[in-house]
C-alpha cells in the first residue's frame, strides 16, 4: 500500500491542489448538524496552505443520480466549512471561472452522470481545475469515480492528511501487525460480513465473533438458539469458516455464556444462562459475563485490536453490556500504551462512543463500506490510483 503524501510535494506557491474530500454531512432546514467530515478536511488545506497552494475541493451530497438537484447542493456547506477550517471559502460550479479565495468548494460532483461512471472526460474538467490531485477522502476510496481513480492518472496525486494517516492505521493493523492481532466482528447478519470473515481468519490470531452473527455459528456447532435471529442456512458456511479458521491456526471465541429475554425491548426481563441452555421462547440478546472475562483476557494477551460491529444489541440497555466492557477494556490497554485498537462503521463508531472510548481507540474510522472493502482484503480503486 505504497503512496505519496503532501508531504512529498514541492512548493506549491502560486498552484491549486485539486481535492477530493467528503463533504455529505448531516443537514437539517440547510444547516450543518454534524461536523465531524469538515473537522478531518482542516488538516489537509493546512497542510497545502503551508506550502503555498490553494485548495479546490470536490466532494458529492446525497444521491443525485446525474441530475442538477437544488437540494442537494453543496453551497449550503460552505458557512460551516470556513468556520471550521478558519479560512476564506467561496464556492463554484464547473462552469464557472475559480474564484480567487483561499479555498474553493465545488458543486456536487454526482450533478454529472460521468462522476460514478468514471468517465475520463470529465475527470479531464476536473484536473484542468489545478496542479496536483491530493484525494483526502477514504470513505469514497471504494468506488472507481471520475473525482477518486480517473482523476487521479491525470495529474501528480498523493494521499491528503486524513486519508495518509487512515491508511497508516489500517496498514498498522492488517497489512504488518504487532501480534497477536484479534479481530470482534459483530453485527445481527452472517450474510452481510462473509468476505471479512474469510480474510480475517487467514490474517489474524483471534477472532471473537459477537451479535446476532453469533449464533449462526453457535447454531451450526448443534447448539439450539430458540427464538434468536439466525441464519440457519448458513450453517454450512459457517462450519467451513471454522475449518478455514482452525487450518490457519486463527482461534474462534463464540459466547459461552449469554444474556436472554422474552422480548427485544429496553430493559426486558433477562437472564443469564450458558449457551447451551437456551429455551424455545428465548432470544439471545448480548453476551454474558464469563465470555466477556474472557474475551477481556484475549485483549491482554494482544498487540493489535481490529474491531467492526457490537457483541450484542447494543441500543437497547441492558444488552449493551458486553459491547461496553470489551470496549472500555481495549481503550484502557491502548491509553496504556500496549494496544493498538482500530475500529470502523457506523453501528462501530456508535457503540465505542457509547462506550465512552470513542478517543481512546487508536484509530476510528468514519468510513463504512470502505472500511468494511478493507476488511474484506479488497483492493480500493481510490487508494490504488495514489500508487
Amino acid at each position: 500500500m505504497a503512496f505519496k503524501t503532501i508531504a512529498d510535494l514541492g512548493d506549491l506557491t502560486g498552484k491549486i491542489a485539486v481535492v477530493r474530500v467528503d463533504l455529505n454531512v448531516p443537514m437539517a432546514d440547510g444547516v450543518v448538524t454534524d461536523d465531524t467530515r469538515l473537522q478531518a478536511v482542516k488538516p489537509t488545506v493546512d497542510a497545502i496552505a503551508a506550502k503555498g497552494g490553494r485548495s479546490v475541493l470536490l466532494a458529492h451530497f446525497g444521491r443525485p443520480k446525474g441530475q442538477v438537484v437544488p437540494e442537494m447542493s453543496l453551497k449550503p456547506v460552505v458557512p460551516a466549512l470556513a468556520r471550521v477550517v478558519g479560512r476564506d471559502v467561496g464556492f463554484a460550479t464547473l462552469d464557472d471561472a475559480l474564484p480567487s479565495n483561499e479555498v474553493v468548494v465545488l458543486e456536487n460532483t454526482r450533478f454529472f452522470a460521468g462522476e460514478e461512471k468514471n468517465d475520463p472526460e470529465l475527470a479531464k474538467r476536473f484536473a484542468a481545475l489545478g496542479d496536483v490531485y491530493v484525494n483526502d477522502a477514504f470513505s469514497c476510496a471504494h468506488r472507481a469515480h471520475a473525482s477518486t481513480e480517473a482523476i487521479a492518472h491525470l495529474m501528480p496525486s498523493v494521499a491528503g492528511e486524513t486519508m495518509g494517516a487512515e491508511l497508516k492505521a489500517l496498514q498498522d493493523a492488517l497489512g504488518a501487525p504487532k501480534r497477536p492481532v484479534v479481530a470482534v466482528v459483530g453485527g445481527a447478519k452472517v450474510s452481510t460480513k462473509l468476505d471479512v470473515l474469510h480474510n480475517l481468519v487467514a490474517k489474524v490470531d483471534h477472532l471473537i465473533i459477537g451479535g446476532g452473527m453469533a449464533n449462526t455459528f453457535l447454531f451450526a456447532q448443534g447448539i439450539d438458539t430458540g427464538a434468536s435471529l439466525c441464519e440457519k442456512d448458513l450453517k454450512d458456511t459457517a462450519l467451513a469458516i471454522l475449518t478455514a479458521a482452525d487450518k490457519a491456526g486463527c482461534k474462534v471465541h463464540l459466547p459461552t455464556d449469554v444474556v436472554v429475554a422474552k422480548e427485544f425491548k429496553a430493559n426486558a426481563a433477562n437472564e443469564v444462562k450458558p449457551a447451551t441452555e437456551v429455551a424455545a421462547d428465548e432470544m439471545i440478546l448480548d453476551a454474558g459475563p464469563k465470555s466477556v472475562e474472557e474475551l477481556i483476557a484475549v485483549l491482554a494477551e494482544a498487540k493489535t485490536l481490529v474491531w467492526n460491529g457490537p457483541l450484542g444489541a447494543f441500543e437497547l440497555t441492558p444488552f449493551d453490556a458486553a459491547t461496553v466492557a470489551l470496549a472500555q477494556a481495549a481503550g484502557k490497554l491502548t491509553d496504556e500504551g500496549k494496544l493498538l485498537t482500530v475500529a470502523g462503521g457506523g453501528d462501530t463508531v456508535a457503540a465505542l462512543a457509547h462506550a465512552g472510548v470513542k478517543d481512546s481507540f487508536t484509530h476510528i474510522s468514519t468510513a463504512g463500506g470502505a472500511f468494511l472493502e478493507w476488511m474484506e482484503g479488497k483492493a480500493l480503486p481510490g487508494v490504488v490510483a495514489l500508487g
